[in-house]
Formats: C-alpha cells, structure tokens, sequence
C-alpha cells in the first residue's frame, strides 16, 4: 500500500491518496482549488492508472472540502463523513464567503461514517477512531498492518488542532487524543491536515501540548 500526499489551498491543507497493488484508491480530504492544484492531482491518478473507489473526509472544515464537488463529477464513488459533523458541513460555504473564498454547491455524503467500523481498500481495512474536540465529529483512520494514522486537523507535528472553531472544544480534543490516539504504537506514522507527518511515539516525547496525556 503506497500513499501519496499534497499540500493545497490558501490554507496549505493536505490531501491524500491511499492507494494499493489493484491500483484501487481512496481519497481522503480533497483540498483543491486553484487549477494547477487539479491538474496536479488528477495527473497523478491517470499516470498511475488509478482507480479511486470511495470519498471520505476526515472532517468537513472548508479546506478540507474545496475538491469534493470535482471529485465526485468525476468519478461516481460513495462518499462519506462522521454524521456529527454535518453542521459543519452545512455552513462550509458561508465559511468560505468570510474567506473570500467560493467554491461549487457541495454533494451530500452517500452515507455516514461510524466509530468502531472499518473502511476498505482491497485486502486491507481502517479503523474509523471517532476524535471530536476539533470539530464535532472528527474521524481519524488506522490502519493496523501498515502502522499509518490519517488524523486530519486532530494531531500535528509538535502541535494539535484548534479548538476554538465553532463545534470544537478544547478538553474534548484532549481526551480524544489520550484515549484515542497515545494508546496506538510509538513506530504509528501520522499523516496530518497540515504539515509533515510524524509519529505516535514522536509526539508522546516531544509535543508541548500532550506532556500532561503521557
């Protein structure tokens, strides 16, 4: 399994590409808005003969949302996010609008994510880690034989997420990330919403914001 990370937006949000041997591939949190940014990314899915097979976003923030409606005109996948976050999801354009920022009318999820269920891709599956505090209903995805963590805006290198968006809570995050996260292996790469990846272990011993969670 190969996995292929981008950095778009005003916001420099990343997207990602999880991808395996059938080049069957998920898209998770497609950020792109300005045009060089979707040539970029639909490049890399024809050059790899990529065949994307679901949608999902880890939360529904506005940059983490700007690529969906391309997405989904382009390939007929099902998408999905954790239903707690569907207020979020339903004010992203006017979130935008205070930005500046426009983008198309966004598709409605095919379905909703679920804690303590897993996602496909081929052989291999990811477990949804409900972490709220973020936003409300912020997933993570883990997957266990590849030791990888796709924890959207929740976790950071030396950093965690913001809280003080609407629906966020700062106590919330924290006990999403001790109980949800700390316990995952040290060698668990994190691929994050913003910045480079790092690992569980990693930020046990050097973020500032979890010495009092370990």
């Amino acid at each position: 399994m190969k996995i292929k990370s981008f950095t778009f937006n005003p916001f420099q949000e990343n997207t990602y590409i999880i991808y395996n041997e059938h080049k069957e591939a998920l898209i998770i949190d497609p950020g792109m808005y300005f045009p060089e940014e979707f040539d970029q990314f639909y490049q890399f899915i024809e050059i790899n003969q990529l065949n994307p097979t679901m949608l999902l976003n880890t939360h529904t923030h506005l940059d983490h949302l700007f690529g969906n409606a391309s997405v989904l005109q382009r390939f007929t996948i099902p998408f999905a996010f954790h239903e707690l976050d569907q207020p979020v999801f339903d004010s992203a354009k006017s979130a935008g609008a205070l930005y500046g920022l426009t983008f198309e009318k966004l598709p409605l999820p095919t379905f909703y994510l679920n804690e303590n269920e897993t996602i496909q891709l081929g052989n291999d599956h990811f477990d949804i880690i409900l972490t709220p505090g973020h936003s409300p209903g912020s997933v993570c995805f883990y997957n266990k034989t590849h030791k990888l963590l796709i924890s959207g805006d929740v976790l950071f290198q030396s950093s965690i997420g913001r809280s003080d968006l609407p629906g966020g809570n700062y106590e919330t995050l924290m006990q999403s990330i001790k109980n949800g996260l700390m316990p995952l292996p040290d060698d668990v790469v994190v691929y994050s919403g913003h910045g480079p990846a790092t690992k569980i272990g990693t930020e046990k011993r050097n973020n500032p914001f979890l010495k009092d969670l370990v």
